[in-house]
């Protein structure tokens, strides 16, 4: 199996940091949300020339600080210098006007309209009421050219894959002549081909004397593309490094002080080498989940699983990989009963489950972990302990004559907070004052209290920090090992990647492939990610994609 080293090696060329005064200094920066210390007397400079990794936890104040950069936020004390002059940067029109410019994780896009309307959307147009879209458009052309940032000015930006919206959001800073520019997680949603992409594009840009601050928390990232690196601790700068005198596990000590493994390993020993093992026993078992030929509706009634067929077996760990809105929400709550299906069938552990309620599908042997732990794994004014018996409130030890038996809900909660290592307050405490990756862990527990014949995790790591990722990766493997069928979406390819027995690629609501992770590579499933069968040496065989 290759990794996505290959898909990084345009990276690998380092920018030269420059001599002379930084292009920006930010100087012992203190920024405050009630009594939250998002930064504290944190020094951070960008040099002329460079690609500049900003790395840390979550929460660890990394995108409060280059919010701050950009006009978003106003610190409480510290002083911000551009191009050797005191800025008082109080706007993100501020920010621009000294040349800075963001783009986020999230994109700032209107789908309906075309890329140049985004693009131009506040500027001042030279026909005054009207807009001078001619003009622009040649403009956007041109700067596609220049950076390698292919896209079409006329096309709608909802028809845009995520990669192509990203380029768009990067063109509309650049419309704007700036040349510094601050790039929040830009690699989140991205397949591997369109990483390379972005890759060569930031190569280019510096090239052509731009200047950038790259936002990510994957540290192959920090070591393929910048030339330095400050890493961020709850708020507190740990350190400022060139790029080529680190590596990932000094990175990692700093981030969370301590060796943190990056690749934890999917396999099992016994006899053999672990992946055999683990192949081995994986097609000798039966299966715990079969989807045959399931066809459901999106939110917007129109029809998105299309006959999508898949085979969990148990004491395997399944990964879907795909891009962001391909049918990964619609796959998860159809097994889970929150989405009614058109047709086919599914079958848990030899009972047809089939537009079964969620609570009939539950007791049978499913749990899950909702990629939306906020909304809809949690309530969020409820206490730890209220929200460990959703599940479970109406059955005996928690279900009284009249009232919830408190002393019972309180017994659980501590054993859950205990196994799960759950950081919290107080008993008492809502959940919403809990970080991100405790209120996963009260998901976590309470899931794998029911001790599950499937187990379906998705994103269960998104924006989470790396030691509460480590973690989450710990106990799915830990589920695996006691026989649990583990179905694994998530967005994020090198998780999929790491912890998987075999892995399913899913585009437009179908399955395109499924193999066994020793005949996994990066460069395939990204192809496969975007829908191109023809060039991945993979056949179609009775609805599936198998390795030939």
């Amino acid at each position: 199996m290759t990794t996505n080293t290959d898909a990084l090696k345009l990276g690998k060329q380092r920018y030269d940091i420059k001599d002379g005064e930084p292009l920006v200094q930010m100087k012992s920066i203190t920024c405050r949300f009630g009594n939250l210390i998002a930064n504290q007397n944190v020094d951070f400079d960008l040099a002329r020339g460079e690609i500049h990794a900003l790395l840390g936890e979550n929460g660890a104040g990394k995108t409060t600080l280059m919010s701050i950069l950009y006009g978003l936020y106003r610190p409480e004390t510290g002083e911000i210098y551009v191009r050797g002059e005191r800025a008082n940067i109080k706007s993100p029109l501020d920010a621009m006007n000294h040349g800075i410019a963001m783009v986020h994780q999230h994109f700032l896009l209107t789908p309906p309209h075309t890329v140049t309307e985004n693009i131009i959307v506040g500027l001042k147009s030279r026909k005054r009421i009207f807009l001078d879209t001619s003009n622009a458009e040649k403009k956007i052309v041109e700067l596609s050219k220049k950076y390698g940032l292919k896209v079409d000015p006329s096309a709608i930006v909802g028809n845009l894959s995520v990669g192509e919206q990203q380029r768009v959001e990067i063109i509309k800073a650049l419309y704007r002549d700036i040349d510094i520019l601050i790039l929040d997680e830009p690699t989140s949603m991205l397949t591997p081909q369109e990483e390379e992409s972005l890759f060569a594009a930031l190569q280019s840009m510096v090239d052509q004397g731009l200047s950038i601050i790259f936002i990510t928390h994957k540290l192959r990232e920090v070591m393929a593309v910048s030339s330095r690196v400050t890493v961020l601790k709850n708020g507190i700068l740990m350190g400022t490094v060139k790029t080529s005198d680190t590596n990932e596990s000094d990175l990692a000590r700093m981030m969370v002080g301590r060796s943190v493994v990056q690749q934890i390993s999917g396999q099992r020993g016994g006899g053999g080498t672990e992946s055999e093992v683990v192949a081995a026993q994986a097609k000798k078992s039966q299966a715990v989940l079969e989807i045959k030929n399931v066809r459901a509706l999106n939110n917007s009634k129109i029809l998105f699983l299309k006959d999508l067929s898949l085979e969990l077996r148990k004491g395997e760990i399944l990964g879907i990989a795909g891009v962001d809105g391909n049918g990964q929400s619609e796959l998860a709550e159809v097994i889970a009963g929150l989405r009614k299906i058109q047709g086919g069938q599914i079958i848990m552990d030899g009972r047809a489950t089939t537009n079964l309620s969620p609570r009939e599908i539950r007791e049978w042997g499913l749990a899950y972990i909702p990629e939306d732990r906020l909304n809809t794994g949690l309530i969020l004014e409820y206490t730890i302990a209220q929200n460990l018996i959703l599940d479970r409130w109406y059955k005996a030890p928690y279900s009284g004559k009249l009232f919830l038996n408190e002393q019972e809900m309180r017994k659980f909660a501590e054993k859950v907070i205990a196994d799960f290592d759950v950081r919290t307050t107080g008993l008492e405490a809502q959940v919403r004052s809990m970080s991100g990756g405790n209120l996963q862990k009260v998901v976590l527990g309470r899931e794998l209290s029911r001790n599950p014949k499937v187990l379906i995790a998705h994103n269960p790591t998104r924006g989470l920090d790396i030691g509460a990722t480590e973690y989450i990766h710990k106990q799915l493997i830990k589920q695996r090992d006691s026989g649990v069928g583990v179905l694994l979406l998530s967005l994020d390819l090198d998780e999929v990647m790491s912890i998987s027995d075999r892995i399913a690629v899913i585009y437009e609501g179908k399955i395109m492939a499924v193999t066994d992770k020793e005949n996994a590579d990066v460069h395939t499933i990204g192809l496969l990610m975007g829908g191109n069968v023809g060039k991945t040496g993979f056949q179609k065989t009775s609805g599936i994609v198998e390795k030939k």
